[in-house]
């Protein structure tokens, strides 16, 4: 009787392969889904950006376009070189930052007005040096070589203010 209740005493209750094939299963692969269960649950609620305290704020900036479109009256008046020069240029030009030339002072427009109006103007729109292009902001290319014209004129230039191109119905008035 003792050499049977010895024997039984070191068995488990996996009697089986089958039994054991099932035990590591359950062991092993069923803790694995729930932890992958868990973080699925955890991490599907809605996040808001660093900073950001409501919610619908958050997801407008993460699906905001990329682009945009700006419709503009094209029938306004084109404004004056000066106005040009007061809205865009002074804020560079006025005190001569990052070495844009002064307003008014020949030395440091006189090099430049040697280049020619047309040269000015494209510097002016595409950009040169520290300057940024002015091109396709506010202005329409038109005004901005009036500004162009106008910061020249005050250094010594003798650049007439560009005009609008005549459309073919008004050439014939």
């Amino acid at each position: 009787m003792s050499d049977k209740h010895h024997e039984e005493a070191h068995t488990g209750p996996i009697k089986n392969s089958k039994q054991l094939l099932i035990t590591v299963a359950l062991a092993f692969i069923l803790p694995v889904i729930l932890i992958i269960g868990l973080v699925n649950f955890v991490g599907s609620a809605p996040k808001t950006g660093a900073g950001v305290g409501m919610q619908e704020l958050a997801q407008a900036q993460r699906i905001q376009k990329v682009g945009s479109i700006e419709i503009r009256d094209a029938d306004r008046p084109l404004r004056a070189g000066e106005d040009v020069y007061k809205g865009q240029c002074a804020a560079c030009h006025a005190t001569g930052v990052s070495g844009a030339p002064k307003f008014g002072e020949a030395g440091d427009w006189g090099p430049r007005l040697a280049q020619g109006f047309e040269t000015l103007v494209h510097s002016a729109l595409k950009g040169k040096g520290a300057m940024a292009p002015q091109g396709g902001g506010e202005f329409n290319d038109l005004e901005i070589s009036r500004g162009v014209a106008f910061m020249a004129n005050s250094a010594g230039g003798n650049f007439p203010e560009p005009q609008p191109e005549a459309k073919e119905g008004e050439a014939a008035k």
